[in-house]
């Protein structure tokens, strides 16, 4: 009886194994990366170029274009105005939601949001658009449209929303309201998560004319996997399908980039330093090759 039971825990142990064997591997193939354009407005002005290059990359003529205003005080203002704004270069079909964290999951939101080929995220406080869109099914549907081919835009703080880490726009030690981002000093820059359109570099904007340099360096350094990309008023970086972008508009963007910085420290203040950081200044019609995107959607 014992060798009786020993055959058959073999034989059923062997079939076990046989089966694991020849059963199908899982799947490990990646996510594919999305099939749209992001185009990031650092702010200010929206030249009508700028415009037109979102219109033309969400259709054309027959693009349907969706107004995000939940970053402004003012939401149903602010999306009247840019409805306006695309109205009258030429887009026919223009939308807006206004919605908090939990409406954000409407099935009549999600709708619009479907049917959308271009998404408009409005300037304002990009604290105020994550608190009504972070996790909720919107934003996975906004995910999709630019999976799909879509276009996601957005000017100021529709533009720091962009990268996976988000400037809050907060201090940590400075209390200087005055001057702000006075110092480059290690755990000052508050940041949060973003929506992570784009994981290889953190989004700043207003860059030249608000002088956020300090930020954007200060965040450099802490992360030098990452590259900073801080975008001036009146121009924006079109962020495409190749992961490389181009630069138009009526200004600059600048880049810092510490990926083969040397020697990055702190003293004895917690004042960051480093030596060899690279800076490029772009102007409009620049192109600019991304890193290769960090893990994520």
């Amino acid at each position: 009886m014992k060798f009786n039971h020993i055959v058959f825990v073999f034989v059923a142990l062997t079939a076990q194994a046989f089966a694991q064997a020849s059963a199908p591997k899982a799947s490990a193939s990646k996510t594919p990366a999305p099939k749209g354009h992001l185009v990031i407005i650092g702010g200010g002005a929206r030249p009508e170029a700028v415009m037109k290059k979102i219109i033309a990359l969400a259709g054309g003529e027959k693009a349907r274009m969706l107004i995000v205003p939940m970053a402004s005080s003012e939401m149903l203002e602010t999306a009247k105005a840019q409805r306006e704004q695309l109205l009258k270069l030429g887009v026919s079909n223009v939308d807006f939601i206004i919605c908090d964290s939990v409406s954000a999951n409407a099935d009549s939101n999600i709708a619009k949001i479907n049917a959308a080929t271009g998404v408009f995220f409005s300037g304002g406080d990009q604290n105020r658009l994550m608190a009504a869109l972070r996790g909720t099914k919107a934003l996975e549907a906004i995910w999709n449209v630019y999976r799909k081919g879509g276009v996601l835009s957005g000017t100021s703080a529709g533009a720091a929303v962009q990268s996976h880490i988000m400037l809050t726009g907060d201090e940590a030690i400075s209390k200087d309201t005055v001057n702000a981002y006075s110092m480059v000093r290690k755990g000052n820059i508050v940041t949060a998560d973003g929506f992570g359109f784009v994981r290889s570099v953190i989004i700043d904007q207003h860059f030249v004319k608000r002088k956020r340099q300090n930020r954007l360096l200060t965040l450099v350094l802490e992360h030098p996997e990452l590259v900073g990309v801080g975008i001036d008023e009146a121009t924006c970086i079109i962020v495409k399908p190749n992961n490389t972008f181009e630069v138009l508009g009526d200004a600059t963007v600048q880049i810092f980039d510490a990926r083969k910085a040397k020697n990055i420290r702190t003293d004895k203040s917690g004042n960051l330093a480093a030596d060899d950081v690279r800076l490029s200044i772009l102007p409009s019609g620049a192109t600019y090759a991304l890193p290769t995107p960090t893990k994520g959607r």
